[in-house]
């Protein structure tokens, strides 16, 4: 009888449990496809408010002004809203003396409560995609190990132990493998992107929440990090 070789053929002949395998592996590649796509189309729209803010943010000399930029600005911005949060917990610091340390450590606490809320935000997804990056192989050599046992015994029963019969089935195994590494290696590359356009923006963040913590405490006008 001869063997249909290719990845149909291997589909059609797969058990239940090399079928939960290759099901594992797709539902695991539409995840990171999923969490990638809605990280970039987020890091595009947040960007281009981001700047937007910041312009307004940057020409403000005065708490009114900076009151008026954050009433336009989206509320979907990370800058916006730790300004927000930060101004807001001013107001409700009942103290006339902004030099003392009780207010200084309360704005500092606002401010540092503020930027890992947006941390948080930042890096929803990740520890999907590192799951699946770090687990993606293993599960597709399960699968090849899997085929591979099930392949040899059918071998093994027929008795027909040429090149021609053992290439055929060992080879399809091997898909699993593949299918593991095709997995992977997105979750890998969308990690390392999303994580390093995240440590940019918590570094840019970093340097706004100094200049608000700076503007709220001596009234001086905020400067731009490095500019």
């Amino acid at each position: 009888m001869q063997h249909n070789f290719g990845f149909v053929d291997f589909i059609s002949n797969l058990d239940i449990v090399g079928g939960m395998i290759v099901l594992i592996l797709a539902v695991m590649s539409l995840s990171v496809w999923y969490v990638m796509a809605i990280k970039a189309l987020t890091h595009l729209s947040i960007n281009k408010k981001t700047q937007k803010f910041l312009s307004g943010f940057w020409r403000s000399s005065s708490m009114k002004q900076i009151s008026e930029t954050l009433d336009t600005a989206s509320s979907d911005e990370p800058f916006a809203r730790v300004a927000h949060y930060t101004a807001e917990s001013a107001k409700h610091f009942e103290v006339q003396d902004k030099q003392s340390d009780a207010y200084n450590d309360f704005l500092t606490r606002s401010i540092r409560y503020a930027c890992d809320e947006e941390r948080a935000r930042l890096e929803s997804g990740m520890t999907l995609l590192a799951s699946v990056a770090s687990t993606a192989p293993f599960v597709g050599l399960f699968g090849t190990v899997w085929g591979i046992y099930h392949a040899l015994i059918a071998i093994g029963i027929s008795g027909q132990g040429t090149l021609d019969k053992v290439a055929g089935p060992v080879g399809e195994s091997l898909i699993m493998t593949a299918l593991g590494l095709g997995v992977a290696i997105p979750a890998v590359l969308g990690y390392n992107a999303f994580s390093r356009l995240n440590k940019k923006t918590l570094f840019a963040l970093d340097g706004f929440a100094y200049s608000m913590y700076s503007f709220l405490t001596t009234g001086g006008h905020p400067k731009r990090g490095g500019k």
